[in-house]
């Protein structure tokens, strides 16, 4: 088997000066004139730990591309999508409110009328609103109607998509598809256009965003540009020239092919001049696959996906829902920088409002709070101190500084220990308490669960969670409205009534 080896601290920084330019060691002077490009690229299923600049001891996949951005500006290390999973990360990403105030409380959509509700404002429509051109290339998955009726498999070519995302997104141009079960449909705009294999996904949608950026290189109109990549997500098809790269398997192969395209954009901006004042944002929607993975191969191999995290997708624990976060924007934020702040996912849109100075109004963003402070480095305080994570089956958790406090004894999702109605009975019988709390500054690996020791403390984070609950929103504003009754004590059904069921 092939050993790779990892380059040097120093080879990184100087990849990243030739693809960035040298960096400004001083802290930015501020945004240059003009309001930036704003690109926003997501991995799918790309765990924390897949990325060699965060997980430089237990990692074994070479992420050069990424590590390039990382270096070229800052590395939040404590950043969460709004779930474990794919759609309600997405509806946070877009419109800065936590999924769970909506519908779909648990698992994710795979069809039907879209999650985003008609009058919601999203990022896209925000965007629009301060004469930007707008475009989303990559995959959607937050419903979706084909001819006006939900189509769970194949869809015809010149199927007329109504609920994407030019109409409830507020985009201009969308190339791409819905999910991964219709991968081999593709769209423009609002038509279905052809049928591709799963293995052209990558490169197609790499090709169509680096095309949507030569485009807008002779138009002074600011744009913004959603890239929600197909992968690492299953099915885990890397391109005959990615096949056996890595040495340890398909899935390490895949995420060297998906880095790659994260670079391939970032070139574009730079041969077209725009790279400078572009405000580059790269996460994942969620923790990797265990299953589509074959984490345990690849853990046997030295390769950790969740790097010192406990659990993978669809967990309440942080290898389900702490990302990778880079945000790059090389005429403001400072190369080489780190922030240990807490954020989300569904700051996006406060972040954007704060750079173009725009006010958003009381009924939008209700879970959003702007980290523009933090990539001007213009205070230690942070504005997030709070974050509620969501499991897969739909168990809360809250995180509170260092605290956190998960309403479930177990993953909440894929991972064993998974939720189970008789062994929630058993530890009820033994009085051994149903919730975890953990110190995440002292147990990265949550498994110290300190809620007996401290009842005051679990007490306490109950409280705030349903506060947070019961006022529809989690930074200062007016009362909202949730979309649906939010129950946050869940217990495991019995197996039996469970049988059939698919979350994801």
């Amino acid at each position: 088997m092939r050993t790779v080896k990892f380059p040097p601290r120093c080879v990184v920084q100087l990849f990243a000066a030739l693809t960035f330019g040298m960096p400004n060691k001083a802290a930015a002077e501020g945004p240059q004139a003009g309001p930036p490009n704003i690109v926003v690229m997501l991995a799918d299923d790309m765990g924390y730990g897949e990325l060699q600049c965060l997980n430089p001891k237990r990692g074994r996949i070479p992420t050069p591309q990424l590590d390039a951005i990382a270096a070229s500006g800052m590395i939040f290390t404590d950043a969460h999508s709004g779930s474990s999973v794919c759609t309600p990360t997405r509806y946070g990403l877009m419109t800065g409110r936590y999924a769970w105030r909506t519908r779909l409380q648990s698992g994710v959509l795979t069809g039907g009328e879209s999650l985003i509700a008609d009058d919601r404002l999203t990022l896209a429509k925000l965007l629009k609103q301060q004469g930007y051109h707008t475009a989303i290339v990559g995959k959607w998955h937050l419903g979706m109607l084909f001819d006006g009726k939900h189509i769970p498999g194949k869809v015809p070519v010149g199927s007329v998509v109504t609920h994407g995302p030019i109409d409830r997104g507020g985009f201009d141009e969308f190339h791409g598809f819905h999910h991964a079960r219709q991968i081999e449909t593709w769209i423009d705009n609002n038509e279905v256009m052809a049928t591709i294999k799963p293995v052209d996904m990558l490169p197609r949608l790499t090709e169509a965003a680096v095309t949507y950026i030569d485009s807008r290189a002779k138009n002074d109109a600011p744009f913004f540009l959603y890239v929600p990549w197909s992968s690492p997500h299953s099915p885990v098809v890397p391109s005959p020239e990615w096949q056996g790269r890595s040495g340890l398997n398909a899935h390490a192969d895949f995420v060297m092919q998906t880095d790659d395209s994260f670079g391939q954009v970032v070139a574009a901006l730079k041969r077209n001049k725009q790279l400078d004042n572009t405000l580059i944002i790269c996460s994942s929607d969620n923790g990797t696959s265990a299953p589509t993975s074959k984490m345990e191969q690849l853990q046997a191999k030295g390769h950790f996906p969740s790097g010192d995290l406990r659990g993978s997708k669809a967990d309440i624990w942080d290898g389900g829902h702490r990302v990778p976060f880079l945000v790059s924007w090389p005429k403001v934020v400072q190369a080489g920088s780190e922030c240990e702040g807490l954020v989300c996912l569904t700051d996006a849109i406060a972040t954007v409002a704060d750079v173009l100075n725009v006010k958003l109004p009381e009924n939008s963003a209700e879970d959003s709070l702007s980290f523009l402070p933090a990539l001007k480095r213009e205070t230690d305080h942070h504005a997030r101190t709070t974050v509620i994570h969501h499991s897969v089956a739909g168990y809360f958790s809250i995180r509170h500084n260092n605290w956190k406090l998960s309403l479930c004894p177990d993953s909440g999702g894929w991972t064993a220990p998974k939720p189970s109605a008789a062994k929630w009975a058993k530890r009820r019988a033994d009085n051994q308490p149903l919730v975890q709390l953990i110190d995440m500054s002292a147990d990265i690996g949550e498994r110290n669960n300190l809620a007996k020791l401290q009842p005051k403390r679990v007490a306490e984070l109950q409280t705030m969670l349903k506060i947070y609950v019961m006022l529809g929103r989690s930074n200062i504003g007016a009362r909202q409205q949730n979309d649906a009754e939010i129950v946050i004590y869940k217990e495991p059904q019995a197996r039996k009534k469970q049988a059939g069921q698919k979350l994801n």
